[in-house]
């Protein structure tokens, strides 16, 4: 019986357990929320949209997302509760009606050196299963053939208690691993140059190592002196072989020194220790150019770059060894898979299958699993994340999503807005923070969040539908249909960068020549190899600046105008002006605050229970000491200063008395990339992703570069703000700069005066160039994917 024909007597009551349908939110205040309170429908696809720096994250991952997984992991025990990370409850008055939140954000993945796409993902975990059921010959268990478990050897006896007391002695018991023995599992061996290491004409107390952090006045000086291996006064040229043995390669030993237990190390494998066993990233900058100056890395000569050993890639399956299989791109491994037929290992199989089936859904079919982990770009970190979820049988979950589109491609946005449907229909409540209209059409809800960015923004100012979004006078509703146009005129070049037989991953021996002066785009649907292009062909050479989207690596003690290098000058002009000494304006060093060491904050160290978090009292969060603040510059004191923003302070320092032309220019710049609202004083762990970016950007554009490359700088950027950020890289190239743009973004496109697209698809499907030209002729010819999707947009 339909529902349409039951009588009234009949109709089933509402279930009071279905009632709650609502994630309710009421006086949100996180960052820079005002008191927001909105109410979200659950098992829905709700979109939250607004300027970059409106608020959206802080309502989306700092308050409703927090909140979910901070009563979540209440849920264990204290003693499990030690170890994980500990979270404050957010700064809300209400939140009823969560469910539990997984989190799919931009963080790029850990980038530890052994980490690859297969074992992020579970992938090579299945692949090693596998090998040791049906590889012959056979190794041993799924652990002879990891990379990461080196192969080891025990003797010696065991007590088996079985009543009696039994012993079992074991001799040379053999416990397989995979990892190749000369290059430990990482694939690439280092090769040290030691003209970089040491000056061989001075002696050690004369200070001839040149390795950051090695001075002869500390530890290091008392442990080389101590060890009594070498004269410390004669010059390292003069060492006998022994000598310069000790000092480079000499293993650790145990020695006394003034009575102290200490442990001597030849230089080079301490260097390995301490540094190579990071990622070259994470490292800070003085010891990554150290290391890129002194260490090459090669391919590991005795596994061939694959981690395994000789072992581990001895045993097949029809005719492949786990690195053949690892090396492949993830669609020909699933028709690989797809073949074997093998009724003892049949769920291994479809499990193997569904997930790398997931991998090609997503659009990264054109990976390889042994693709080291750290080299994915955000948007590929992100869908690689997705892919756990996919084929989860999890419902009733909150996904979070944070601009699922980065770095894809308008054909891959489709694709990934049938998965955030799929992910609904499965009866899931889907939340995504994102400025693409192609996403916003989608969405069943929309949460607005302006009117500005910053302290301009943290209000509601639409929620309703798309349709009635489109009707309302908010910037995204006047913006949403906005359509750019192509350009009139281009402008011509005045030269060309050449590139030739580029054959970086998996680029077809490219030959391009990158027009100069003008602004160039370079494009084509993600994985097609325009990374590989322009980093592995561009962004080495003299006078080329790089701006990538890596994060900033900034603590809660850095802001923008620490990182910009803003500070020196005001600091400076501050001494000046009250003649005293520059260090009393730092708040990490003179002029903190001594009761929070210039944090501006108290943290209260609860054990087990999460961390309380309060205003320092004697400075009331100012961070510096009652004495400095009674420095004047202009009238205001140096935390009156850093809590101006940015527009405010390049008036304070454009003119009268504390007119500062250095500080003055610096502002100008950030200014100029859109961050007008920043506070010069905000931590950079509360900034955005995009924020982040354009900071980066406005410190860069002070370089002596003539060549700019930007990887997608229209990340994290509302519609209107890319207006702004096309109009700076106008005024660059008008200024005489070259200007290269790998990106997506049709407005960017539009703007071009030359584009090169590469395709025509991903990975062994792509890494050629399938069209030279004016944005104009790419619309004309629509032979491209990205010609289709441009003629769409500029509605040709």
């Amino acid at each position: 019986m339909s529902m349409a024909t039951m009588t009234d007597t009949q109709s089933p009551a509402l279930h009071v357990a279905d009632s709650h349908d609502l994630i309710r939110v009421h006086g949100a205040r996180e960052n820079n929320l005002k008191d927001v309170s909105i109410e979200l429908p659950k098992r829905r696809l709700t979109v939250f949209t607004g300027v970059s720096g409106s608020g959206k994250s802080s309502l989306v991952f700092d308050t409703i997302a927090a909140e979910s997984q901070r009563m979540i992991n209440e849920t264990y025990s204290a003693f499990v509760q030690g170890f994980m990370p500990t979270l404050a409850r957010p700064e809300v008055d209400v939140l009823e009606g969560l469910t539990t939140a997984i989190i799919v954000d931009q963080e790029r993945m850990g980038a530890n050196p052994r980490s690859t796409v297969g074992t992020a993902t579970d992938a090579n975990a299945l692949l090693r299963i596998l090998f040791s059921k049906l590889g012959q010959p056979h190794i041993g268990p799924p652990t002879a053939f990891s990379f990461n478990v080196p192969r080891r050897t025990a003797s010696g006896s065991m007590t088996a208690d079985k009543g009696a007391g039994e012993r079992l002695v074991v001799r040379n018991a053999v416990y397989h691993g995979g990892m190749c023995p000369r290059c430990e599992g990482m694939g690439s061996v280092t090769d040290f140059d030691l003209s970089a290491l040491y000056d061989d004409t001075k002696s050690l107390s004369e200070g001839a190592l040149t390795i950051p952090g090695y001075s002869m006045d500390g530890w290091y000086g008392r442990i080389f002196s101590g060890s009594g291996y070498f004269n410390m006064d004669k010059p390292i040229a003069k060492f006998t072989k022994k000598e310069l043995h000790d000092l480079l390669y000499r293993e650790p030993t145990k020695i006394k020194v003034e009575g102290i237990n200490l442990t001597y190390e030849g230089v080079i494998p301490r260097i390995q220790k301490s540094m190579l066993s990071k990622d070259v990233d994470a490292m800070q900058p003085h010891i990554r150019a150290f290391v890129e100056r002194a260490v090459t890395f090669t391919a590991c000569p005795e596994c061939d770059g694959t981690r395994l050993s000789a072992e581990a890639r001895s045993s097949k399956i029809k005719g492949k060894n786990i690195a053949d299989v690892c090396a492949m791109q993830i669609t020909d491994l699933a028709d690989w898979v797809r073949e074997l037929d093998e009724p003892s290992v049949a769920p291994l199989l479809t499990g193997l299958q569904h997930l790398l089936d997931s991998f090609a859904e997503i659009g990264l079919g054109y990976l390889s699993l042994d693709r080291p982990a750290g080299t994915l770009s955000g948007g590929e970190a992100q869908r690689t994340k997705m892919i756990r979820h996919l084929g989860s049988s999890l419902t009733d979950v909150t996904y979070v999503f944070d601009e699922p589109t980065i770095g894809l491609h308008p054909h891959d946005i489709e694709r990934m807005n049938d998965l955030l449907l799929q992910l609904r229909d499965k009866g899931n409540t889907v939340l995504v923070v994102e400025h693409k209209p192609e996403v916003i059409a989608i969405a069943d809800h929309v949460v607005d969040l302006g009117p500005g960015a910053g302290t301009g923004g943290g209000e509601v100012v639409f929620e309703g539908t798309v349709e009635g979004l489109r009707e309302s006078d908010t910037i995204t509703g006047r913006h949403i249909d906005d359509r750019a146009i192509l350009k009139e005129s281009v402008r011509s070049s005045s030269g060309a960068l050449e590139i030739r037989s580029a054959a970086t991953h998996n680029l077809q021996d490219v030959d391009v020549d990158i027009p100069l002066g003008v602004l160039c785009v370079v494009t084509g649907v993600a994985g097609s190899g325009k990374s590989s292009l322009i980093d592995g062909s561009v962004s080495g050479r003299d006078g080329v600046v790089a701006i990538d989207q890596g994060a900033i690596r900034g603590s809660r003690r850095s802001n923008p105008a620490t990182y910009t290098g803003l500070l020196d000058p005001i600091r400076k002009a501050f001494a000046k002006a009250n003649g005293v000494k520059p260090a009393l304006f730092s708040a990490n060093s003179e002029g903190a605050c001594p009761t929070c060491n210039g944090a501006g904050v108290v943290y209260t160290e609860l054990g087990v229970m999460a961390t309380v978090e309060s205003t320092c009292e004697e400075c009331e969060g100012k961070r510096f000491q009652a004495s400095v603040l009674e420095y004047k510059l202009g009238g205001r004191n140096i935390a009156e200063v850093l809590a101006m923003s940015v527009t405010e302070a390049e008036e304070f320092f454009g003119a009268g008395e504390a007119r500062t032309p250095a500080a003055h220019a610096i502002l100008g710049r950030l200014a100029d990339v859109g961050l007008g609202y920043l506070s010069l004083g905000q931590p950079l762990t509360t900034l955005s992703g995009g924020e982040r970016q354009r900071l980066k950007l406005a410190t860069q554009m002070a370089e002596k570069g003539s060549v700019y490359v930007l990887d997608e700088p229209t990340t994290g950027l509302h519609l209107a703000d890319v207006e702004q950020l096309l109009g700076l890289l106008d005024r660059l190239v008008d200024s005489g700069k070259s200007v290269i743009v790998i990106a997506h973004h049709q407005a960017v496109m539009a703007r071009a005066d030359w584009i090169i697209d590469l395709g025509p698809g991903a990975g062994h499907d792509g890494g050629r160039i399938v069209f030279e030209g004016t944005a104009a002729e790419l619309v004309a010819a629509r032979s491209t994917l990205t010609g289709q999707h441009l003629a769409e947009y500029v509605g040709t």
